[in-house]
Parts: structure tokens; C-alpha cells; sequence
């Protein structure tokens, strides 16, 4: 484990480490972001609901793992095993994916209401959109640079 720790930041922080160190900063934005997609879209009026289910299931879902690793993370319940670098990867890559599927359908369904909805639904949708695209970019960035530490474990 020396090894890997001295080859400059290839393992996991844990304690209040996780508030300072890049990639794993993102969380707290990813929380932030990720929960007001979550108000947006539960508040908002979606014309297809299957559409507002799948964006509902994401931000929830992401909300619920992304928090659950920050609290793993913070105890440091991994203790510096490889396993959890891999387990980091491949959740970010997962919802950034999800993220990217879920906010290209909810711009899709904005894009249908322009018509026939009043401005304060329509605007709503809107918001949900841009925050849903925000956190898309938290994800693959912190995707990106979790595959950098995999690759570097």
C-alpha cells in the first residue's frame, strides 16, 4: 500500500480528506446539483411521464448512492483497498451515463412544451434541463479522473 499512496494519489481519501482532494470534492457538488434536479423534476409538469420517471429515477438514485459513498468514504469504511477505486470508476461512468440518457430526454420533453403549458411549468423544465446538464459534467469529470486513479492503482 506505501507504494501505491506515494505514487501521488492513487488511493481513496478518507476522514475530512474527501473535502479536499480533486476528484472527490466534486461530491459536494454533485450532491448540491443532483438534489435540485430532483426538487425540479418532482415539482415540475412533464407531458410524458415515463420521461419524468426515468429522469426521477436518476436523480434520486444518484442522489442515494452519491451520498452513500461520501458517508462511506468520510468513515473510511474502504480502508484503502483497490476494490473501492474500481467500485468509484465504475459508479461515476454509470451516472454520468444515466445523467447524460436522463437530461437529453428531459430536454426532449421541454422542447415539446413550448406550446399548451404555462410559463412557470415551461421555465421550471427549463431549469431542470440546465441543472441536469451541470451535473452530467460533474459526473464525467469526476469519471475521468476516478479512471486515472483505477488506472494508476
Amino acid at each position: 500500500m506505501a507504494p501505491a499512496a506515494a505514487s501521488g494519489g492513487s488511493t481513496l481519501p478518507s476522514g475530512f480528506a474527501v473535502f479536499t482532494t480533486f476528484p472527490d470534492l466534486l461530491f459536494i457538488f454533485e450532491f448540491v446539483f443532483g438534489g435540485l434536479v430532483w426538487i425540479l423534476i418532482a415539482s415540475s409538469l412533464v407531458p410524458i411521464p415515463l420521461v419524468q420517471g426515468w429522469v426521477m429515477f436518476v436523480s434520486v438514485f444518484c442522489f442515494v448512492a452519491t451520498t452513500a459513498l461520501l458517508v462511506l468514504y468520510i468513515i473510511g469504511a474502504h480502508g484503502g483497498e483497490t476494490s473501492w477505486v474500481t467500485l468509484d470508476a465504475a459508479y461515476h461512468c454509470t451516472a454520468a451515463l444515466f445523467y447524460l440518457s436522463a437530461s437529453v430526454l428531459e430536454a426532449l420533453a421541454t422542447i415539446g412544451m413550448q406550446e399548451g403549458y404555462t410559463y412557470k411549468q415551461y421555465h421550471e423544465n427549463i431549469s431542470a434541463v440546465v441543472f441536469s446538464y451541470v451535473v452530467t459534467l460533474l459526473y464525467v469529470v469526476h469519471a475521468v479522473f476516478s479512471l486515472i486513479r483505477w488506472k494508476s492503482s
